[in-house]
């Protein structure tokens, strides 16, 4: 057993030794879409599991949407789905906040076989990134923000705006930023953020939004890119697990109801040098060259990036004029109607908050697609058009790919973020969404019974 071993060994046996009514952990990573998949293990099992790691099918970082598997770029049947490592990430052993002090829970990252990080995890996508930016001398500072509705299901599956646990009515028009929205789900929102707290993720403000039942709970920022993203995929199983609890349902869903606000995922990113300094930042207040050239970057590339950043057909309705969401490759001062805005404060805090992304998007390949972006531009030096100024929000670039199934042809056909990506990554994804997305248009839609079944 190696140094390594011994020391994750040790981390479990004391994590078992503190909290000794666990009887089984859940062992978790992000797939292709996002969700969260893994296996439960046994107590007993955890101190091996922690030396030894656990293999599993390497294909199940990428089936559909629904969790079935595929056969993308002759991975998963043809090649005989070999296996992959699961090796636990230090640090991410917790309880379970919702388990009844019986449940814990541990991240892990895959490698193959020989202990390569697996090309084909999105976490490694991140990774490689990652890598090249610190082989800049650069280190990513970021944060999430991320928007959700609450809900209940109607009979017929759609979402319904839930009924308050407090006065019974069901929610009901905008009422942005509203006090008494946060007040009648108050002990939800309480529970998540004890929950979050209990597993090291730390929140910050929480929101009502633009529509009724939905809210937004800012995550801190992190100088630990990978860290900042698997917060991400806590921060969404807890507030999912604990709707359950509530006697609710939580959606990332990009856009739930086709007459309200969709729900996103910003990105708040600055870069340090190697001693510590925000390279955005600048004297004068405004953007400088280096700002300048990594927003240039993050706009080039975005045309090949949403694919990802909106990764079903869903998440392509959320981009409509004046919806605070940006339709259009732009950037701006202070200004919530483009693309990247570039936050007001002091200068030592200059960031890029990145718009585009819907809730439901994979924050590794999401953060990936931006960094790759930077790198882009930093490489190129290219430079980004004029500043915004006033609503850019109003009319929807044509140049932009507003179809998934455009969006995965740009991505796929693209030649600025397969360098940074990954070109195996990039195929091995757009051929999963294609396929996904072929078996989503197979199913007739009922408007097509109401308006060609019998039309005269």
């Amino acid at each position: 057993m190696n140094k390594t071993s011994t020391i994750l060994a040790d981390e479990a046996a004391q994590f078992l030794a503190d909290n000794p009514t666990v009887t089984h952990i859940d062992t978790m990573f992000a797939d292709i879409s996002g969700i969260v998949r893994g296996k439960r293990l046994p107590a007993g099992d955890l101190v091996s599991f922690y030396e030894n790691g656990a293999r599993l099918a390497g294909s199940i970082c990428f089936p559909s949407v629904r969790g079935e598997t595929q056969d993308p770029e002759g991975l998963g049947f043809s090649d005989g789905d070999p296996d992959v490592i699961a090796r636990p990430i230090p640090g991410s052993l917790t309880m379970t906040p919702w388990g009844a002090n019986q449940t814990a829970q541990a991240l892990v990252s895959l490698t193959d076989i020989d202990g390569v990080p697996y090309a084909m995890a999105p976490r490694n996508v991140l990774r490689r990134v990652l890598n090249r930016l610190g082989d800049a001398g650069l280190t990513a500072v970021v944060a999430f923000e991320l928007e959700f509705y609450l809900v209940s299901q109607g009979e017929d599956g759609a979402p319904r705006p839930p009924r308050g646990p407090i006065s019974g009515r069901q929610a009901d028009g905008v009422q942005v930023l509203s006090m008494a929205s946060l007040d009648e789900f108050n002990e939800f929102i309480l529970a998540v953020q004890s929950a979050c707290t209990a597993q090291g993720l730390r929140t910050g403000a929480v929101t009502s939004e633009y529509a009724p039942g939905q809210f937004e709970i800012n995550l801190h920022h992190q100088a630990d890119a990978l860290a900042a993203a698997d917060s991400c995929i806590l921060f969404r199983r807890t507030v999912a697990c604990l709707a359950r609890r509530h006697g609710l349902i939580a959606t990332f869903m990009a856009k739930p109801y086709p007459d309200h606000a969709g729900s996103g995922q910003h990105m708040h990113i600055s870069l340090l040098d190697d001693e510590g300094k925000n390279v955005f930042a600048s004297p004068e207040g405004k953007p400088d060259k280096v700002l300048r050239h990594a927003i240039a970057g993050i706009l080039d590339t975005l045309p090949e990036a949403m694919a990802m950043l909106a990764p079903n057909t869903n998440a392509y309705r959320r981009y409509a004029p004046n919806l605070y969401v940006p339709v259009n490759p732009s950037w701006g001062y202070d200004n919530r109607s483009v693309a990247l805005r570039i936050p007001g404060g002091s200068s030592d805090n200059r960031r890029i908050e990145h718009r585009v992304a819907s809730a439901d998007a994979n924050p590794y390949l999401c953060l990936a697609t931006a960094l790759g972006g930077i790198l882009h531009g930093f490489e190129q030096a290219v430079d980004p058009p004029p500043e915004a100024t006033g609503n850019v929000c109003d009319a929807v670039d044509t140049g932009w790919p507003m179809r998934f199934d455009e969006a995965l042809k740009v991505m796929r056909n693209g030649p600025l973020l397969s360098d940074h990506l990954g070109a195996d990554y990039v195929r091995l994804y757009t051929a999963c969404k294609k396929l996904e997305l072929d078996t989503f248009e197979r199913e007739i839609n009922p408007l097509e019974y109401v308006w060609l079944l019998s039309p005269e």
